[in-house]
């Protein structure tokens, strides 16, 4: 085994992945970027050295398979798994299309089951951990969102039944819930829902207990230390990040 630390992130290239990706850099660790623009994946390495990237679909277990046969060719091992990519969608049970269920669904939870059952094998050599990233609408509910809801929810408690299976192996599962984030896909949602995007993020704002919403890096610096030793006891977790949305 090398001496380094070895971490795989999906959903890269914007956002809360960019963060993490960044986080872990600074800690040392060598990472395979994983995102669906070559583009802007591209430029993953050359903002951090220590990076290779990996373009494509994960959606697919054969996709998945590929991404980590991928890291361990080219680092070796693989210590730690970021399960961050995501998408979000609009809709009620009645106003949800079938393409938008089956899609929010293979993004936000096959494809994390695929990577984690992948990448097991590695992480009980190294006794390694998973970070799923999940939501507080994973744990609570929210309106006009069931598809996204129901993947969210799907993340934890897969996350506490991978925690149990594993933890004899040394091997630690634990899952983010954020709320509202400053990220690309808040403002998305934002003009899903007929706002631009400073009305979006003061709205956001104005509904937290804190009064602003969670930065991209907050939830990073929360993955990493998940990832890290100080967390080793730490394990089966969904964590609200949320500036208190889930508190009352």
């Amino acid at each position: 085994m090398k001496n380094y630390r070895v971490a795989l992130v999906t959903g890269a290239s914007s956002g809360i992945g960019t963060a993490t990706l960044s986080a872990l850099a600074k800690q040392g660790y060598a990472i395979m970027a994983a995102g669906r623009d070559p583009a802007r994946t591209a430029a993953l390495c050359d903002a951090h050295t220590g990076i290779a990237t990996w373009t494509g679909d994960i959606t697919t277990s054969a996709a998945c398979n590929e991404l980590v046969s991928a890291c361990i060719e080219r680092f070796g091992q693989l210590n730690v798994l970021v399960n961050n990519a995501g998408i979000y969608g609009l809709g009620t049970a009645e106003g949800t299309s079938d393409e938008l269920w089956s899609s929010t669904l293979r993004v936000n939870l096959d494809a994390p089951f695929y990577l984690s059952r992948a990448a097991m094998p590695q992480l009980r050599k190294t006794r390694g951990a998973i970070v799923n990233v999940a939501s507080d609408w994973g744990l609570v509910g929210g309106r006009d969102a069931v598809a996204y809801c129901a993947s969210k929810g799907g993340i934890v408690l897969m996350t506490r039944a991978m925690a149990l299976d594993h933890a004899a192996e040394g091997v630690r599962v634990n899952a983010v819930c954020p709320g509202d984030v400053e990220t690309p896909m808040l403002y998305r949602a934002g003009e899903d829902a007929g706002l631009d995007g400073q009305a979006a993020l003061a709205a956001c704002n104005g509904e937290s207990p804190t009064g602003r919403v969670t930065t991209a890096e907050e939830v990073a610096a929360l993955i990493a230390f998940l990832a890290s030793d100080d967390a080793r006891q730490i394990t089966g977790a969904a964590i609200p990040i949320d500036g208190g949305n889930t508190a009352g």
